[in-house]
């Protein structure tokens, strides 16, 4: 089990601190963002950690080099910003045939089960698991993608930042997979208004053809930062412990 980290994009929204920095090296508490992506790999005892790298990619090696808390890093640059797909596809010979868990690098789920998540997805029935939260507020879900799901959590659709979201589950990047999801790449449509190929839509792929993927319920609180907003958000939630 290896973790594939992403770290690629440059973060527009938050441009007035993003410019000279990889916006997942904003300092969130005490540290990096992506920072709280390692703690929470190290925690599930993954074999490798792949970030995938591209804006400002040096300050990233810079920083954390080849190994975090004894754990090898491997680094992948994606040349070109094509979304979140192209990049776990750029990583695809770094992940070397095995299962892996995606994390991105921009964000914070507050009070994460990672551990409990992949003890879950070892048990075998499951050929994907994505991580989710419950909100009070739904226009944070038009950001992610929601779900809708059946009988023992099993999702049966996945829907990229809904515009009027009819339930209160919020999807997270955090997922994990069987290594057989990157067979779905090639297949996966592009989005008619954002032209890449997104995340639900390749899970959703795997999904129609019959296989299992199911929601785990990740984290109290979750924190993507595109705003300035969203960084004091996310390090007054990590305060509050």
């Amino acid at each position: 089990m290896k973790a594939v980290i992403l770290a690629a994009g440059r973060g527009s929204r938050v441009n007035e601190i993003s410019e000279s920095i990889n916006k997942c090296m904003i300092e969130v508490g005490d540290k990096p963002s992506i920072q709280y992506s390692f703690d929470n790999a190290v925690k599930i005892d993954v074999s490798e950690i792949i970030v995938i790298i591209g804006y400002q990619a040096e300050g990233i090696i810079n920083y954390y080099g080849n190994s975090y808390n004894g754990k090898k890093i491997k680094y992948v640059i994606q040349e070109t910003q094509r979304g979140l797909v192209h990049a776990i596809e750029c990583a695809k010979s770094a992940i070397d045939g095995g299962d892996f868990i995606l994390m991105l690098g921009d964000e914070i789920p507050i009070g994460p089960h990672h551990q409990d998540m992949m003890a879950e997805f070892k048990k075998g029935d499951v050929f994907a698991l994505c991580g989710v939260l419950n909100v009070k507020d739904t226009n944070y879900i038009k950001r992610t993608y929601t779900v809708f799901h059946g009988e023992n959590d099993r999702i049966f659709r996945l829907i990229e930042k809904p515009r009027n979201p009819t339930s209160d589950i919020m999807g997270t990047g955090n997922c994990v997979f069987k290594n057989e999801i990157l067979d779905y790449i090639d297949i996966t449509p592009i989005h008619y208004q954002r032209k890449e190929k997104e995340l639900p839509d390749l899970i959703q792929c795997a999904i129609d053809e019959g296989k299992i993927v199911k929601m785990f319920h990740l984290c109290s609180h979750y924190v993507n930062l595109n705003s300035m907003e969203d960084v004091k958000l996310a390090t007054e939630l990590i305060s509050k412990g």
